[in-house]
């Protein structure tokens, strides 16, 4: 025969587990050392330095699809 359980209690154990799982996440994003945050930015940083090296540069013949510089009075997107 099948266990018989209560509804009500799996569902609260499932939110329980469920917001605690989210806890843990927030805890590991937030919960660092200031080294380990300024290490991390300057990895992807760095990545994005790498990649950004890999782009190919517009010819004369190829329009590009943005200006590159927005006006002086445009503060741009916000």
């Amino acid at each position: 025969m099948a266990e018989i359980i209560n509804l009500r209690q799996a569902r609260k154990k499932r939110g329980r587990e469920a917001r605690r799982k989210e806890g843990d996440a927030n805890a590991a994003r937030h919960g660092r050392a200031a080294a380990d945050k300024a290490r991390e930015a300057a990895e992807e940083a760095l990545a994005r330095r790498r990649l950004d090296g890999h782009l190919r540069e517009a010819t004369e013949d190829e329009a590009p699809d943005a200006p590159e510089d927005p006006a002086p009075d445009d503060p741009g997107p916000r």
